[in-house]
């Protein structure tokens, strides 16, 4: 009973000071491998969210397969697909919202124009003249600050770090590039592997990391000639985030391990006057990290560090490919060494190329969206 008494004290104690704990109801749409990006939207205008996969999407609340343009299932152990990350938008401002497609590595990306309820196949629209896109971790993030996600990646053709702008104007459907580096640079081979956007030295501009090192920010955005600056950040990984771990008032770099073991902060340092980083560990829970977001799982107003294996990354050809699917969140708390606590939330989805969050049962609580080889999942957040 003491032991009992004592544990719940603790509980107590730790959910005070580092916020709710969420546990989480899970639902399978599909066991079939049909994407390794997902996406949410509502794409019939019925109120309710709906969850994209590929070239499917999953209509609310049933979760009823529909299809966008023809398809067809993979095998998770022989194959990859054509749909490696997913995002959705109102991509040419009609008012409905669309869906986005990261191809293969090197491929150019592409739109599907949502048919407005119309019962036909999306019309598909290749983004940026063809450019293949470079980098395994492209982002999703507003670069200009307008309110509309644009794309940071690289372009495998140039060997420069761009960013894809969405259409400003009702009607358009073509995006623009910007180039932000000078050609031939690093992070933009076929399959570079983690990007980030982030202040690193603090002048109220954003800058662009790569594992390499950094591209020192602009004002003008499409100057093409960001200055770099060469750091080690590990190795090949998936999405870089930007944010002070430690609470010192220096922006550190949170990434985790594509293809081998190992969740890291790098701690932004100096060393001779120079902006330096000095690796430290966090979790070696899993393997093949090939994807994380930042959001406020547990409701206490800071946002948490989401990741998972990538079930099967090579088709089961790396050490740990097939180990357990695993899905984790760090729960961030930069005032108290060592910074994070780790939270399993289950061990068999995982996590694909890139993660949703978003509210889907309107219970004012971020839920988790994942598509991998180990299928489509949805993992409703509740606080216990």
């Amino acid at each position: 009973m003491k032991k009992i008494i004592i544990l719940s004290i603790f509980c107590l104690i730790a959910t005070i000071a580092f916020g709710q704990v969420p546990t989480f109801k899970k639902t399978v749409l599909t066991r079939d491998f049909v994407s390794e990006g997902v996406a949410v939207a509502d794409l019939n205008k019925d109120g309710k969210t709906d969850i994209i996969a590929g070239y499917y999407w999953f209509e609310a609340p049933n979760w009823t397969r529909q299809e966008m343009a023809p398809s067809r299932t993979f095998d998770p152990r022989k194959e990859y697909c054509e749909s490696f990350l997913n995002h959705a938008m109102d991509v040419n401002l009609d008012g409905w919202d669309d869906v986005i497609i990261i191809d293969y590595p090197g491929k150019p990306a592409f739109w599907f124009e949502n048919p407005k309820n119309i019962p036909r196949q999306w019309k598909k629209h290749i983004m940026a003249d063809s450019m293949g896109i470079a980098n395994e971790s492209p982002g999703f993030i507003d670069i200009d600050g307008d309110g509309r996600l644009d794309i940071l990646c690289g372009d495998v053709k140039k060997k420069q770090i761009v960013w894809l702008q969405a259409p400003t104007k009702k009607g358009e459907t073509a995006w623009k590039r910007h180039n932000l580096s000078q050609e031939n640079v690093n992070g933009t081979e076929r399959f570079s592997h983690g990007i980030g956007f982030g202040d690193i030295n603090m002048d109220g501009i954003k800058d662009v990391v790569i594992k390499e090192g950094w591209f020192e920010g602009k004002k003008n955005q499409s100057s093409g000639d960001w200055t770099f600056h060469a750091a080690n950040l590990g190795d090949a990984c998936s999405h870089m985030q930007v944010l002070d771990m430690n609470g010192d008032g220096k922006n550190d770099v949170l990434t985790a391990s594509a293809h081998k073991l190992g969740v890291w902060w790098y701690e932004q340092i100096s060393e001779n006057g120079q902006i330096n980083f000095k690796m430290h560990e966090i979790s070696r829970t899993t393997a093949q990290t090939h994807s994380s977001i930042m959001a406020d799982i547990n409701g206490d107003g800071r946002k948490d560090y989401i990741t998972g294996k990538r079930f099967l990354a090579h088709n089961g050809n790396d050490a740990g490919d097939g180990d357990a699917p695993i899905l984790m969140w760090f729960d961030l708390h930069p005032k108290k060494a060592p910074y994070y606590t780790e939270h399993i939330i289950d061990s068999d989805s995982g996590a694909g190329l890139n993660i949703a969050v978003k509210d889907m049962n309107k219970d004012k609580k971020l839920d988790i969206i994942i598509a991998n080889k180990n299928g489509v999942f949805l993992l409703e957040n509740g606080v216990r």
